[in-house]
């Protein structure tokens, strides 16, 4: 792959910059113990500053984010969408994508494990940069890429012909510019975890690929649909964070292969005896059974659940208080919540509202 071109911003002053993103840095320090990933913080503090800084970066990819420092904040920007996202997908797990401030790790050390949870940080993380800058390009926000220009003219689906018209969103351009940055180090280190980050890096750029949908406007007389218009969009990220937590939960078990005269692994392959059969390239795989996340832990990284708010009445759900508290059971809280309501207005002039009342139960794991 050709190496991207592009202009070299000024230097920011280094204190304006820290004052405008302390918080976004308290966030995203350091985000994986082996530092292979550290770029999921760029954008904290301005393209040189950062980019000059940052420990764990491999010479191409310091060099992509210095030629690039209007990426680099996309790709920030990015950052803060998916994180975000992760956090909802498991918002009633055991593991609930938490950050942890000031902690170097940010997830926890749950990234040193080649779990089902880290290939889904990979993917969707991958994903979250092709989304980033695919959206930078089509809003005008990058001077190296904008609209797709390969649609022009006229095409056809299953509902007849249409022209290519309007903005399609550059998605090429995003992969292929997260192909050379975020597998940059993998690509170098060449290890069992290294197949695995790659892997699930490309699952996450192929599902938001196969998932771009086609946008069409009708033009005709009185609201007919004489002819149409259409462009390619890119989903909505939440629909993406729903089809990689899917594939989160069939996640594949695989174990890395040697080829012959290979002193390190070559391949995965699915974790079965007397099968070399590969993964779909669309599969998350993850090489280590996950830690169950039920006690704080400084080895794994688990924070535990203690604290967590569950639900009584669901029984095999992940929220249920069974599963949540691990056992350990959990407390009730008692609130009442006094309101005003059915409140109407009369002529003239004043509102006549009653006065209503609930008590809530709320359970956290022991």
């Amino acid at each position: 792959m050709r190496e991207f071109d592009g202009v070299v911003s000024r230097r920011e002053p280094s204190g304006s910059v820290h004052r405008i993103y302390l918080p976004f840095i308290l966030l995203l320090l350091i985000f994986t113990p082996r530092v292979d990933s550290s770029w999921w913080y760029i954008g904290a503090l301005g393209a040189r500053v950062i980019c000059d800084n940052i420990p764990g970066l491999v010479n191409k990819q310091r060099q992509l984010c210095q030629r690039h420092p209007d990426l680099m904040q996309s790709i920030g920007e990015g950052a803060k969408e998916w994180i975000r996202e992760c956090q909802h997908q498991f918002r009633h797990h055991r593991w609930n994508c938490s950050t942890l401030e000031r902690d170097h790790t940010v997830f926890g050390r749950v990234m040193l494990r080649s779990s089902r949870e880290a290939a889904f940080v990979y993917a969707i993380s991958s994903a979250g940069v092709v989304y980033a800058i695919t959206r930078a390009c089509s809003q005008g926000e990058l001077k190296i890429c904008g609209c797709d220009t390969n649609r022009r003219g006229r095409a056809s689906d299953e509902e007849g012909d249409f022209d290519w018209g309007g903005c399609s969103d550059n998605i090429n351009y995003g992969i292929k510019f997260a192909k050379a940055f975020v597998d940059a180090r993998e690509r170098m280190v060449k290890d069992a975890r290294a197949l695995m980050n790659l892997h699930n890096n490309r699952c996450g750029r192929m599902v938001l690929e196969r998932n771009m949908r086609l946008e069409c406007k009708c033009h005709g007389v009185s609201g007919s649909c004489t002819t149409r218009t259409c462009w390619m969009t890119l989903p909505k990220f939440r629909e993406l964070g729903f089809i990689l937590k899917d594939k989160y939960s069939h996640a594949i078990h695989v174990e890395p292969v040697k080829a012959t005269r290979h002193k390190r692994p070559t391949f995965l392959k699915v974790k079965k005896p007397y099968s070399y059969r590969k993964p779909m390239d669309t599969d998350l795989v993850y090489i280590e059974k996950s830690p169950n996340y039920c006690e704080a832990d400084p080895v794994t990284g688990s924070v535990g659940t203690q604290g967590r708010v569950c639900n009584k009445t669901l029984l095999h759900h992940p929220n249920g208080c069974d599963l949540m508290c691990c056992g350990r059971g959990y407390n009730t809280h008692q609130y009442s919540r006094v309101w005003q309501c059915n409140c109407k207005f009369f002529w003239c002039c004043y509102v006549r509202c009653n006065t209503c009342s609930e008590r809530t139960e709320v359970y956290t794991c022991k």
